[in-house]
């Protein structure tokens, strides 16, 4: 049986071009499941590999989408079944192994995590991996004892990962404070459940110091750069700080002194090689502590033939909330 997929390949410019074909079945890598795949969705990371590569592809041509959500049409594996609903995140799936940019995947049935019932296959994937992720990084704070002794501070809040850290984080209970470089955006953060709004140059404005006054109980940091050294600089003693984002460069100039004079903690959120337990208690806590109203609102809907021009918009900052592909469009 064929499929169809949006089929990249690199030219000697290193730009990256593709088109919607139709391919034959067999074209489909190794795996034991073979999902038909219903939705994917776009994220920092998919915006690399559909306009440069962005040095994480290898094998070219190539069908990127590092998420996708859809139901088992054929499994050789014992976790599943024809008719199962699947969801996938990572594993370099739509980087070393092809995605979720196509109407079929096929994966090893150890990379999947079956849906909770109480979230759809498109819901699946206007959380994706960037839900996901806000998921672990809320898991890392409550965890460590955060909530319930003051604000928690979400940077980058607009974008995929922090509209949905503010949603959760909202959700649990937490005074969330959304720090954004689009203020324009206010309305629809403190609707997603932001006590305040923080503007990035309000940040920028603060002055140079390892340590400023105390404030943030934690902070779910999207950013880095500048912004992750003065959110650092006002977490209160023993608070912590969940990072998983890099949209200012991988580099801040931050201080060792949060760390040794008032107890910080800081998380690293490492989504992509996770193992299968806390994937699928990231996804139990999603069904539950992510308000599914409030996630509809961040989502705007688009199909295979879109993704080329909504890739360099994500990477710009561009993109509200959450894309939704419809791959069978």
């Amino acid at each position: 049986m064929s499929f169809r997929a949006l089929v990249l390949a690199q030219g000697a410019d290193r730009k990256v071009s593709g088109d919607i074909q139709t391919l034959a079945e067999d074209k489909l890598p190794p795996g034991d499941v073979t999902v038909a795949v219903e939705y994917s969705t776009l994220n920092y990371k998919d915006g690399l590999v559909l306009t440069s590569g962005g040095g994480l592809v290898k094998t070219w041509p190539h069908v990127g989408g590092i998420d996708f959500a859809g139901t088992v049409e054929k499994s050789e594996n014992a976790s599943f079944k024809a008719g199962d609903r699947v969801v996938l995140n990572g594993w370099r799936v739509g980087e070393l192994h092809w995605g979720g940019y196509a109407s079929k995947a096929r994966a090893r049935g150890d990379w999947l995590v079956k849906l909770p019932a109480a979230i759809s296959t498109k819901r699946a994937m206007a959380i994706g991996t960037a839900g996901y992720t806000s998921m672990l990084c809320a898991l890392a704070l409550e965890k460590h004892g955060c909530f319930g002794k003051g604000e928690i501070l979400v940077t980058g809040a607009a974008g995929g990962v922090g509209s949905l850290a503010v949603a959760i984080l909202a959700k649990l209970g937490q005074t969330v404070v959304a720090s954004t470089g689009r203020p324009q955006e206010g309305d629809y953060l403190k609707a997603l459940g932001a006590a305040s709004i923080l503007e990035r140059k309000e940040i920028a404005e603060m002055p140079d110091r390892p340590l400023l006054s105390e404030r943030f109980a934690g902070v779910v940091d999207t950013v880095s750069g500048p912004v992750l050294a003065k959110a650092l600089a006002q977490v209160k003693y023993g608070g912590a700080a969940a990072v998983c984002g890099l949209a200012a460069g991988p580099a801040f100039p931050g201080s060792i002194l949060p760390f040794i004079l008032r107890g910080v903690s800081v998380y690293g959120i490492e989504s992509v090689m996770l193992p299968k337990g806390p994937r699928e208690e990231a996804w139990r806590r999603l069904a539950t502590d992510l308000p599914l109203d409030k996630l509809d609102s961040t989502v705007s809907e688009a199909a295979l033939g879109d993704l080329l021009a909504l890739a360099p918009k994500i990477l710009k900052g561009e993109i509200r909330g959450r894309v939704v592909i419809d791959v069978n469009k």
